[in-house]
C-alpha cells in the first residue's frame, strides 16, 4: 500500500506473502488505529487513481436548500428588520424567519433549523431588553439627574484602621 494516508504504516514493513510487497491490511489497520475496511478503501482508491484517489474531499451531504445568493438576500431581509417584512413588532423569531424564507424563496425550513442557518450567516441569538410600553425615556433621564442623587445611599465615612472598634 504505497499511499499517502498509509505511508507511516508501511515504513519498515517487510514484504509479505500476499504478493503486493507490503504488510497485510490488518497489520496496517492496527498500526494506524483504523478499521480494516478503511485501509482496503484507501488501497482500492490508490490502485484506481493513484495519489489523486487519496486526496481529501469534502464530505458529501444533502445540498443546501438556499443558494449563496439567497442566503445573502436573507441576511439583507433580517438586517432590514421584521417591520420591513410586514410584522408589527421589531422582534425576529424563528417562526417569522421561516415565513420569510417560505414567502421569498418558496423553500420550507423547520423552525428548529433556522437558528443554525442564521448562525451560518453570522447572526447570534439575542434576547430583547424588557421595557414597559409606557416608558418615557426623557422623564427617566430627568429623574436620574434630579432625584437619584437624593435617594441614592452613600458610603459611610471610613474609619482610620488604627482606631479600635
Amino acid at each position: 500500500m504505497a499511499c499517502g494516508r498509509c505511508a507511516c504504516a508501511h515504513r519498515g514493513a517487510r514484504p509479505s506473502s500476499n504478493g503486493d510487497g507490503y504488510a497485510p491490511v490488518h497489520v496496517v489497520a492496527e498500526r494506524l488505529g483504523v478499521d480494516r475496511r478503511s485501509v482496503r478503501r484507501w488501497k482500492r482508491a490508490y490502485r484506481g487513481d493513484g495519489r489523486a484517489g487519496l486526496r481529501a474531499r469534502p464530505a458529501s451531504g444533502r445540498p443546501p436548500k438556499l443558494t449563496a445568493a439567497q442566503r445573502r438576500q436573507l441576511v439583507r431581509a433580517v438586517v432590514a428588520g421584521p417591520e420591513a417584512a410586514g410584522y408589527r413588532t421589531s422582534l425576529w423569531t424563528c417562526r417569522r424567519i421561516v415565513d420569510v424564507i417560505r414567502h421569498q424563496f418558496k423553500v420550507v425550513y423547520h423552525p428548529d433549523h433556522v437558528g443554525r442557518l442564521l448562525r451560518a450567516c453570522g447572526f447570534s441569538p439575542q434576547r430583547p431588553q424588557p421595557r414597559a410600553k409606557e416608558r418615557d425615556d426623557r422623564r427617566v433621564r430627568e429623574w436620574i439627574r434630579r432625584d437619584w442623587p437624593r435617594v441614592k445611599k452613600t458610603r459611610a465615612p471610613r474609619r482610620p484602621s488604627d482606631l479600635p472598634r
